[in-house]
């Protein structure tokens, strides 16, 4: 493992975690109003894009960001269109 490899998944380890916290309080409050399902659904879509493109490079800071980016992203549009309905 390189320099650059150590310096990019420490910036994917910070980029990824931001979002931690929205997804326990979007479960914790159960509330989504604040929430837009298409910017999750964007995002999401870009992140797999980038995770194909960081598979295909096997490039591994890329591959543990976006797969783990495409899961928080995911879990967030799952409770807003689950949330909502209620």
């Amino acid at each position: 493992m390189t320099n650059l490899d150590i310096l990019g998944l420490a910036a994917s380890f910070f980029t990824t975690s931001s979002f931690i916290p929205q997804v326990i309080r979007t479960w914790k409050t159960r509330d989504v109003s604040g929430i837009s399902l298409s910017t999750y659904v964007i995002i999401t879509i870009g992140l797999l894009l980038w995770l194909t493109y960081g598979i295909m490079k096997n490039d591994l800071p890329l591959i543990v960001a976006n797969s783990t980016m495409v899961l928080l992203t995911l879990a967030i549009a799952v409770m807003k269109i689950t949330f909502e309905k209620k």
